[in-house]
């Protein structure tokens, strides 16, 4: 997996696009996000959201030289439980 270069001050936005072969029909009812390791200072998560087959959330913060793992876990309509991972690398950009 390649990481995303992230700048400390900077406030972006990241979307995970679900297939359509993932979905099989369902709809995604619950996404939760977490980001590893938590630390004073590092990246943290806000204004997630669901749209459709798309879920993202907005990461701020983070120190630089650090790389995170933000993974989205998501709930389908019919149960079933996926989980997808995005990696940040913090640098001064």
């Amino acid at each position: 997996m390649t990481p995303i270069l992230k700048d400390p001050g900077a406030e972006l936005r990241y979307v995970i696009v679900w297939t359509p072969g993932v979905l099989d029909g369902a709809s995604i009812e619950v996404a939760q996000w977490v980001v590893e390791p938590q630390e004073v200072g590092g990246v943290t998560t806000a204004a997630d959201f669901i749209s459709g087959s798309d879920t993202g959330a907005e990461f701020s913060g983070g120190i630089a030289g650090r790389v995170y793992r933000a993974a989205c876990r998501v709930t389908l309509s019919d149960g079933r439980i996926d989980e997808r991972s995005l990696l940040l690398r913090v640098e001064e950009r």
